[in-house]
């Protein structure tokens, strides 16, 4: 029986590839429905083999996904444990679990994609934004916590040591260019061009031999992926920080001047946060 979802158009596999727009208004923040179907897709493609390459793209040209929704913390969690049980109970472990499917993945940024919304584009395997609209951001330390759900991991493999630290500390935003250079993203290309492009390279690496797809990436996983030990402690740092005063006193004052609201300071996040 074919999977419903209500945050998440899923288009028919053509030719081994799967097309994944996220749409969950009013602006694709990370909650218990999206979790929950999140959850579900991720079931369907470890058991299936029909698809090879999933694409992973935004209905909101100005979302893609922005960060995860405060106001539902212990909601999408409990979704989430659904995937691994209640030790694996964080978006970090989901994410490593897309990381881990044996079909290549690969995300479409417009918009922006922030918090654990960045974080879910890094665990996919790769990833191309466009460069008029496409922003990146790990805000976590600029409202008291760290990224929890595999940030750290990944940008610090992704652009070394000092490169990892001005993100990550900084909290600001990088445009499409600046993340292609720091190794955030694969490509910043047109946004013109951007569907083609990708449409054209999901299409060739799903036309080659599947075994020899899968081994390369199972390979290049076991060279770069963090294990999933360290997932593990990084969430359980963000759950004991993200309670702590200090965040609490940032995230009330965001929330006071619109965060999670389509306005100004959820377009301009990394800069507003400096000045908070």
């Amino acid at each position: 029986m074919p999977q419903v979802y209500r945050t998440l158009r899923v288009a028919p596999t053509d030719n081994g590839v799967l097309s994944v727009v996220i749409d969950a208004p009013p602006m694709n923040l990370i909650g218990p429905e999206l979790v929950r179907d999140l959850v579900r897709l991720l079931g369907a493609l470890e058991s299936g083999e029909e698809t090879r390459v999933m694409v992973l793209e935004s209905a909101d040209p100005e979302y893609f996904v922005p960060h995860v929704d405060l106001t539902k913390v212990a909601e999408y969690t409990a979704e989430a444990a659904k995937a691994g049980g209640p030790e694996d109970a964080s978006l970090g472990m989901l994410w490593h679990k897309l990381s881990e499917l044996p079909v290549v993945t690969i995300a479409k940024i417009r918009g922006r994609a922030r918090g654990a919304g960045s974080e879910l584009a890094l665990a996919c395997d790769m990833r191309f934004a466009a460069r008029e609209n496409a922003i990146l951001g790990q805000i976590e330390v600029g409202c008291g916590a760290l990224p929890g759900a595999g940030g750290v991991q990944h940008l610090a493999r992704l652009m070394g040591r000092g490169r990892a630290m001005e993100a990550i500390l900084g909290s600001d935003d990088f445009g499409a260019e600046l993340a292609e250079r720091y190794g955030w993203i694969n490509r910043a290309l047109p946004d013109a061009e951007l569907d083609a492009f990708v449409a054209r390279l999901a299409r060739r690496v799903a036309s080659f031999p599947a075994d020899a797809v899968r081994s390369a990436k199972r390979l290049l996983n076991e060279l770069t992926m963090p294990g999933p030990d360290a997932i593990r402690a990084d969430a359980r740092r963000f759950r004991q920080l993200v309670v702590s005063d200090a965040a609490q006193d940032r995230t009330a004052a965001l929330f006071a001047h619109g965060l999670q609201t389509r306005g100004p300071l959820e377009l301009d996040l990394g800069d507003r946060l400096g000045t908070l």
